[in-house]
């Protein structure tokens, strides 16, 4: 599947959960031979210059400068140890959030690859700001990793589905990730008991079996493709459950609003990346449309 991931973005703070990241994204770099551009966003003084005297302020632009070159330097030397070539390295300033959308448009990247990384107590319950403001803003699709995995293998993607038509682009993807990297595809219905009567679950499966047949009856030639139900609580939890269980490598989902509101961002894949210690490969809502 040469060609379906041509550019590939991995934003770094140095942190443990980018390394992680940059795992991944050489481990698709090699998949698909695309080219990895590294990006670093140092804070930016620009504010602060404008309140304090000359003095400070180049004291601060001297600082600035230093802060990027080593930056730099950093990223050039975890390439060489690391054995990736990197395509380009840049490193700018200003919000990381808002610099990793910009260049993810202006490198016309295919795949930002990133770690989930909160800051307060409340995000690192949920899922990282930066990391939050990505997945939502992002023109691309967004793989999101956690760190301390000790290996690297991707053989089984799990793909949450409710059989809504703009789910097709989300199983092209998956099926374009499982072709490039010899990986089988689960398609996983969440049945959610909360709101339903016990005696109407037997007559949902029926119906979700029924679909089932009808979706893999299109499966594509080289993957190999399966169906499941599971029952749970929350759709969240019951994929997060389901992929642990199972021993998945990889969860697929598309950021749409379906049309039960059940898988979109804010809800279901902000939480199965809060939820799960496999990494989410998120593809945004403009691909859905």
């Amino acid at each position: 599947m040469k060609g379906f991931l041509k550019h590939i973005l991995w934003p770094t703070d140095f942190s443990p959960e980018a390394q992680e990241a940059l795992r991944y994204a050489e481990f698709f770099s090699r998949a698909f031979s695309a080219d990895i551009t590294a990006l670093h966003v140092a804070p930016d003084f620009m504010p602060a210059m404008y309140q304090n005297s000359l003095v400070i302020q180049k004291e601060l632009m001297k600082r600035s400068k230093q802060m990027k070159t080593q930056a730099h330097d950093k990223i050039q030397s975890l390439g060489r140890e690391k054995k990736i070539d990197f395509g380009k390295i840049v490193v700018t300033e200003g919000s990381a959030a808002k610099k990793i959308v910009e260049e993810a448009e202006k490198e016309k990247v295919d795949l930002i690859v990133m770690g989930k990384r909160g800051q307060s107590a409340l995000e690192k319950l949920l899922i990282g700001s930066v990391a939050n403001h990505v997945l939502r803003h992002s023109p691309v699709p967004v793989l999101v990793t956690k760190k301390n995995r000790r290996t690297l293998a991707v053989k089984k993607i799990l793909v949450p589905t409710d059989f809504t038509e703009g789910e097709e682009v989300e199983r092209d993807y998956a099926w374009n990730l499982a072709k490039g990297l010899g990986a089988s595809l689960t398609l996983l219905y969440v049945l959610e008991l909360f709101g339903h009567e016990f005696r109407l679950v037997e007559e949902m499966l029926k119906v979700v079996d029924e679909k089932f047949k009808q979706s893999l009856g299109k499966k594509r030639r080289g993957v190999e493709v399966s169906g499941d139900v599971t029952k749970a609580i929350s759709a969240a939890q019951g994929i997060a459950d389901y992929a642990e269980k199972h021993r998945f490598d990889l969860i697929v989902m598309a950021t749409c609003v379906g049309r039960l509101g059940r898988f979109f961002l804010g809800s279901t894949t902000e939480k199965v990346i809060s939820a799960t210690d496999l990494p989410v490969f998120a593809i945004p809502p403009k691909f859905c449309s």
